[in-house]
């Protein structure tokens, strides 16, 4: 018989594990890791809505794609443009950059394997035996293991061509030359952190759902437990 289990360690952890995966995700498709140096617009073009000249603009650039602005010939604006710059894997800028694609990839999948499964432990709670939380919790652990490779190897990938492109011929293997980190980056490596509050988190809520309280309520016969 499934009796539904709900505790708020469990009910934490599982929230937590969604987060993670989705910032994870929304992190590694963002084109906002590098932020390139400003360009200017050019002195004839003015902004309809403002009526004065276009502030400058800074291109961003990701992993795999870039933004930029690119002038209307029928409007005397500027639009963002948003796209990948590689068409398939091996065009990605750099090779540190594919490996830092290949590492928070797996990372990412082992993450939203989680963040699915962590969903139905409210009613299962064991696997083989083996408590599907501590599980879960060994799985996070690696993948932030893998997280935590792609970006050290990320900042390797600074010195290629189209990394100089955007920010200037100072830029090098670690060194940002005229580039700044964008949100991108930071939220993969709040992720990461979070990954592993997750992984040590885990084990709390394996405590939480097999307490003494709540056998005591599957001995009476609760289909539903629910316990603070």
């Amino acid at each position: 018989m499934c009796h539904v289990i709900v505790t708020c360690r469990s009910m934490l952890w599982t929230l937590l594990s969604i987060v993670v995966a989705f910032a994870e995700l929304i992190a590694f498709m963002s084109a906002d890791w590098l932020i390139g140096r400003a360009k200017p617009s050019g002195s004839e073009e003015v902004d309809n809505r403002t009526g004065g000249q276009q502030e400058p603009y800074r291109p961003t650039l990701g992993i795999y794609g870039r933004c930029t602005r690119i002038p209307h010939m029928q409007f005397s604006r500027r639009d963002t443009l948003c796209g990948p710059y590689a068409e398939n894997f091996s065009e990605i800028a750099s090779g540190f950059w594919q490996a830092t694609a290949i590492f928070l990839a797996m990372g990412i999948m082992i993450l939203c394997t989680v963040a699915f499964v962590s969903v139905f432990t409210m009613c299962v709670q064991s696997i083989m035996k083996k408590s599907i939380f501590n599980v879960c919790g060994l799985l996070q652990g690696i993948a932030g293991l893998f997280l935590i490779l792609g970006l050290i190897l990320y900042p390797a990938g600074w010195g290629c061509q189209k990394a100089i492109s955007y920010c200037g011929p100072y830029a090098s293997a670690y060194k940002l030359g005229d580039c700044s980190l964008g949100w991108a980056f930071y939220t993969a490596i709040g992720g990461t952190v979070l990954t592993f509050i997750c992984a040590v988190f885990s084990a709390q809520a394996e405590i939480a759902t097999s307490s003494d309280k709540v056998q005591e309520e599957i001995e009476e016969g609760k289909n539903l437990i629910c316990l603070l």
